[in-house]
């Protein structure tokens, strides 16, 4: 049983990495319903263990952009220092607000769906901008964004990044900009949001620590999947890309709004 956990977690996380990656998501907001669905991990103990992927996979892909240059930039200061504290009242909220799994699965229903449908929409029908848009918002628009989208990652255990990258690259900055950011505010809110689980989960129940085994073998096959990913990101088609994220983020999305998962 152990070892079907090792190498389906190795073969889920690399999967979903290799296709999530290269658009600047980590691939945590796919491999939760696998978690529900195929490995019964319970809830909440499925969104900490979400974050433990993040953490071991994250390093992967970061690595590659590193070498590029791509994660120079403040853009990835204000991702980060705006998501960091909002990991940590997520996980509180995630634990004393939402613990029952029926509210939760409203909420990643609530979450999934639109933005799925919002990013197949944007992708087929790009809207027109004037001359000179595509730039970032101001400094402080951009941390006030992570910071929300950090309590929702905090909550769900994505990291906050597969939402910050879709908001952004819809406003028209450049995936090749966002994809590094996001990435790397996915990683650094993981950790915090990992810790703060594991610190909650010696004041509660042990539904509240991850599922160790599972996310680290998910988290090596995301580490492997993260770096082609990043690697193959030149060289793939961004349009098909979004399209394929889009498409299975609805998917998922409304498979919760009618209850076929968890």
């Amino acid at each position: 049983m152990e070892w079907g956990t090792v190498l389906g977690g190795l073969a889920a996380g690399l999967l979903i990495a290799v296709v999530t990656a290269p658009v600047g998501v980590s691939g945590a907001v796919f491999l939760l319903p696998v978690q529900v669905s195929v490995f019964a991990v319970p809830s909440p103990a499925v969104t900490p263990t979400n974050l433990l992927y993040n953490v071991v996979a994250g390093p992967g892909a970061l690595l590659r952009y590193r070498r590029t240059g791509a994660l120079r930039g403040a853009l990835v200061r204000q991702l980060v220092l705006g998501t960091l504290p909002g990991v940590v009242l997520g996980a509180v909220v995630r634990v004393f607000a939402v613990p029952g799994p029926g509210v939760f699965r409203l909420l990643v229903a609530s979450l999934l769906l639109p933005l799925g449908v919002w990013l197949v929409a944007r992708t087929l029908r790009p809207a027109r901008r004037p001359a000179g848009s595509g730039s970032l918002p101001r400094p402080r628009t951009v941390t006030g964004l992570a910071l929300v989208v950090g309590v929702i990652g905090g909550i769900y255990g994505i990291g906050g990044g597969s939402l910050l990258g879709p908001v952004l690259v819809g406003r028209g900055v450049p995936v090749a900009r966002v994809a590094p950011a996001a990435l790397a505010a996915t990683f650094a809110t993981s950790v915090v949001g990992a810790a703060t689980y594991a610190l909650l989960s010696l004041a509660g129940s042990d539904d509240i620590a991850p599922h160790w085994l599972l996310g680290l073998s998910c988290g090596a096959g995301g580490l492997i999947g993260g770096y082609l990913g990043a690697r193959l990101a030149p060289r793939l088609p961004d349009r098909a890309l979004r399209l394929l994220l889009g498409t299975l983020a609805a998917s998922v999305g409304a498979l919760y709004a009618t209850g076929t998962l968890g």
